[in-house]
Formats: C-alpha cells, structure tokens, sequence
C-alpha cells in the first residue's frame, strides 16, 4: 500500500479503463469485472484501501455518488412508460418487489442468523435488477421480442421503486433504537418522507422552470443541474438527516414527467458522469471487503444463491405472471432472469457505512452479503441464459431487423419496403420532430444519440442486426457506423458514399468513406438516392419455384425476363425470411422462391 493519494487515483482510473475495456470486449456486464478489480487491489493485494486513502471523506463522496446515481435513475423513470408496458411488468414491479424482499428477508434472516433489522435492510436492498446487467444479457440471449422488452422494462423500472423501498426500511431501522417508542418512530418516518418529497417537488419544479424559460444558457445546463442536485442532497440532509437521496430520485421523477421539457442533454450529460461514479464506487466498495470473514459465508452465500435463483424468483414470476398470455417456456425463463446490478452495491455500501456509525450490530456482513449475490446471479445468468433460451426454443434466429439512423422522406420509404417484406425496422434520431414523424408513419423510434449510454440501456435492438446510417449528416453517419460495427458486425452497417469531385474533399474523407459498406450501390450519394426514391417506385419480384438444376440458370432467366437492367438493387429475402442488402461488399444471388426489392425509374 502507497501513501500518495495521487497514485490512488491514478490506480482507480487504471482498474476502471481496464475493467470497462473488457467487459465492452466480452460483451459481458461491467459490474463482475469492477467487482474483482475492487476485491484483487483491496484485500487481496492489500495495494487499495478506500479508508487509509480518503478518510473521513469517504462516506461524503459515496453519498453524493449515490444520489447523482439516484437522481438519473429518476430521470429514466417516465410514468408514461409504466402504463405502456402490460400488467405482468406491473406487477413485478409492485407485488414482485414485495414477494422478492419478503423471501429474501427471511431467507438471510434463517440461513446466517443475522438480526431481523439487517435481514430487512438486505432484502430490500437485493429487489433491484436493473439496466446496466439486464441489457448486455438480452443481447447476448436474444430471447424472443416479447420477453425481451418485458426483462428490459423490468430491468429499468425497478430501479427507482426498490430504491424507495430500501429508503423506507433503512431509515425505519435506523431509528428502531432503544428509547424510540413506535409513534415517534413513525412520526421521525413521516417527516423524513415528507422532507424528502416536499424538497424533491420543489427542487424537481424549480429546475423545470429555469429550464423551460431558458434562464440559463445551454452549455450551463448539464454543469448547473449537477451543481443543484448536489445542493439539494445537502440541504435535504441538513433539514432531516437520510432524506437527501429521496428528494433527488423524486426531483429526476419530476424532471422526467414534466411535459414538453426535453432533458435529454442532461440525461446524456449524467449518463456519463454515473458510468464514471458508478465504476469508481464499485472499486473502491469492492476494496472494503473485509475477506476474514469468507468462512463465516462461504456454504451459505452458495445456498443463498440457490434459494434467490430457484425458489424466490420463480415464486415471483409465478404470482405476477397469473393469467396472462405467457406460456410455461416463456415463464420459465422469465424466472431464470434476475441479476443484481449496481444500485443494489451502490446503496448497501452507503447504508452499510451509515448503520457503523450508529452501531447496529452485524451490518459488516451487508456488503459481502449484497457483492455475493451480484456476482452469483450475474456469472450463473451470463453463462446459462444463451443455453437455457435455446433449449427452450424461444430465443430469435440470427437477428434480420434493420436500425436506420436519420428520418427522412427517404430513409422512410426504404423503411416501408423492409416492413412489407416483414423485417423488422427501428428508427433513430437526434431530432424529436423527426422520431414523431417516424412515430406517425407506425415505426418504433428512439429519440436521441443512439451511440450514448442513455441508448445503451433504453434503445431497444431485439430482433435488430444491421445498421442504415442515412441521416443528412456525414460526420453523424460514420460515427454511427463505427460504434455499431462492433454490435452487428462491419458486413451488417451500411451508409450512402460521400461522392464528389473535390480531390481534397476526397483525401480528408476517405477515412468515413471506409468505415461503412456503401449501400445499394458504391456510386450512390444521399442526394441522387432522395431523387430516385421520389422519382421512382420500389418493385417487390418473387422468383418462380422451378425444380431445374443448377439454381444459378433459373436465377438468370428470371432476372433477365422480370427485373429491367437499369433497376436499382436493393434487397433480397430468401424463402426463410433473411434479409440480404446489396452493396459494395456484399455479393448477393437471389434464388429461386427468394424476393427481390428494387427500385425502377419511370421510363
């Protein structure tokens, strides 16, 4: 162990570069990868120790951590949201939340013979799932469209909801201590709540009003929404002590309801100040892990696990899953998906430090107890979830949907030639009259940057696995390209040529130019495409079945007799359903039963 707090951080910054790296590498939940960075640095190299290396500055930092986590937690949670998405998310996120923290209570409580107010605290705490585990599993699984988007709402709702349970049944033990009678327990409860709402509201209503009247300006707004969530967390702390993270997740509720107020900038903004918060909190919480205390959990964490993974979820599953339209299967691997994720690791350390300076007993066990199962449940579902969908029979086939970046008259009207030939189509954009437009014309569309961590977690890719970056923006083009290369694969993102005749436009853009396939045809630039598709019209030509060998012959007959010489070559659907896109580095031939989509000029 070093004694510059310099190196300290520089090592912090080193574990979560490294950390980050390869969990986007592996394709797995960044969480396991900071965790082990946290306990290898900490306990078992002893070259971390958060508390000789920060002092009594630790727990300051953690909290304010932890309601910035909070407060763009809020910002996601739209209540619209909740209304859309059926009564089975409903219900896990209600009757779900309670089942899972009753089991879990009682399961702590009997397997370590922990107090029934830590066993609470715990259960409450490990309800959550969330975003940042649930999403990079679901692409990896690729289950079917319907449980996908029900894990995925499951996965962002809950956040908020088991948070507000956590905050309830921390500060109710907190102040169940000897000398404190019942009534005055409820009565400090009440005003605690009603601190943090009536100072969240507030908080949530002011900013709203700066922001809709523009009192600040632009490049202020992300800076000073971050200055004001600070400052409400303390003067919240101040009027009643652990009110503060309740005031700022209501004031990021408030925030995102508030309607016609577009906060996405912001969102953007904490999006990546949280991945920033969130993997130093992780390793420096994982570095406190006291290991002395492996034998006392050894046998139970792994039946913890067990009870969590195959008795506690599948009894929530069960009840919430109660008359709907779900079949056993898709039950089934609804009750295999429940990882824990980092608001669960965030709030028991925070929590945990809290209930030491009071002196609850046996609260050194919440952290290992919480890191046990977040790391059980993300390793045992990252490598069984893929197998069990399979064996199942509902995960989707090799995904053959298309994300077209950028709304237009054209982009839309290649979009209605796909969802004729049945592929799916999801549309994104930076504009939101743009993504309405889209939205009117029955596409689903994300509205924002689609190569943020907002669209990390909330734009949806089941079923998606080519990219048609046809915005009006170049710059905008190859940035999208080069970002979703590594999710679909070079051979699946394609853009339009920048054409010119500029030699020097030529050498400066070259580097774009090559980071996409050309799309349709290498000659074709946004503008002559626009004019062909306005001019033109998009033919679908099935092939005619024929028995005759070789396939290619039959192929040639029939593009030489159906479709014209000078039709533009979009796709081709093969009799199971693929989509093929012609382009610069894709050789297509079409066979017998096989669509094939072109446009044809008027002659």
């Amino acid at each position: 162990m070093h004694d510059s707090p310099l190196l300290t951080i520089a090592l912090l910054a080193g574990l979560c570069a490294v950390s980050q790296w390869l969990a986007w590498r592996l394709k797995q939940p960044s969480i396991v990868f900071l965790l082990m960075a946290g306990l290898v640095a900490g306990p078992l190299l002893g070259i971390l120790d958060p508390n000789e290396s920060f002092g009594d500055g630790l727990f300051p930092f953690v909290s304010i951590a932890v309601a910035i986590i909070l407060f763009e937690g809020g910002l996601t949670l739209n209540l619209s949201d909740i209304k859309g998405h059926g009564n089975v998310v409903m219900r896990l996120i209600s009757l779900g939340v309670l089942v899972t923290w009753l089991l879990l209570t009682t399961a702590v409580h009997f397997i370590f013979g922990l107090s029934w107010q830590v066993s609470f605290v715990f259960g409450s705490i490990a309800v959550v799932s969330g975003p940042t585990v649930i999403k990079p599993l679901l692409r990896t699984v690729r289950p079917s469209e319907k449980i996908g988007h029900l894990l995925h709402w499951e996965g962002i709702l809950i956040d908020p909801v088991g948070v507000f349970l956590a905050l309830l049944v921390f500060e109710y033990v907190l102040l169940d201590q000897p000398g404190l009678a019942a009534p005055k327990i409820l009565l400090i409860l009440a005003k605690l709540v009603g601190t943090g709402l009536l100072l969240g509201i507030t908080a949530g209503y002011a900013a709203e009003s700066v922001l809709r009247r523009h009192l600040v300006p632009d490049y202020l707004k992300n800076v000073l929404t971050l200055m004001f969530v600070v400052i409400v967390f303390a003067l919240s702390e101040s009027v009643q002590h652990e009110s503060g993270l309740l005031a700022v997740t209501i004031m990021g509720v408030w925030l995102a309801n508030a309607r016609g107020l577009h906060i996405h900038e912001i969102l953007h903004f904490k999006e990546n100040l949280t991945v920033l918060l969130i993997s130093t909190l992780f390793i420096l919480l994982a570095a406190r892990v006291e290991l002395h205390n492996l034998p006392f959990f050894m046998g139970g964490v792994v039946l913890l696990i067990v009870v969590a993974q195959f008795i506690i979820r599948p009894i929530n599953v069960l009840l919430c899953t109660l008359g709907s339209d779900l079949t056993s299967k898709e039950r089934l691997f609804i009750a295999w998906i429940a990882p824990r994720g980092i608001v669960a690791a965030a709030v028991s350390s925070l929590f945990a430090l809290r209930l030491e300076e009071v002196g609850v007993p046996q609260t050194e066990y919440l952290v290992p107890l919480t890191f046990s199962l977040i790391i059980g449940t993300v390793v045992i579902q990252s490598f069984s979830a893929k197998r069990l969908a399979d064996l199942l029979g509902i995960s989707n086939p090799e995904p053959n949907g298309v994300l077209i970046h950028g709304v237009n008259g054209m982009s839309l009207a290649i979009a209605s030639a796909l969802r004729e030939q049945a592929i799916k189509v999801q549309f994104s954009d930076a504009s939101w009259s743009s993504v309405r437009r889209a939205r009117q014309s029955g596409f689903e569309a994300y509205h924002g940057n689609p190569t943020s961590g907002h669209a990390e977690e909330n734009l949806d890719l089941q079923g998606i696995g080519k990219l048609f970056a046809l915005s009006t923006n170049r710059d905008a083009n190859a940035l999208v390209s080069i970002h979703f290369r590594t999710e679909f694969g070079s051979n699946s993102v394609y853009t339009l040529e920048s054409a010119s005749d500029d030699d020097a436009f030529e050498r400066f853009d070259i580097a774009n130019r090559h980071r996409a396939n050309a799309l349709f045809d290498e000659t074709l630039n946004y503008s002559r495409l626009k004019k062909l598709v306005k001019n033109g019209e998009v033919i679908p030509i099935t092939l005619p079945e024929t028995n005759a060998n070789p396939v290619e012959e039959e192929s040639t007959i029939t593009l030489t007799t159906e479709i014209q010489e000078n039709d533009l070559h979009l796709f081709a659907i093969s009799k199971e359903g693929k989509l093929h896109v012609y382009g610069s580095s894709e050789s297509v031939t079409p066979k017998p039963g096989w669509t094939v989509v072109v446009l044809r000029q008027p002659m």
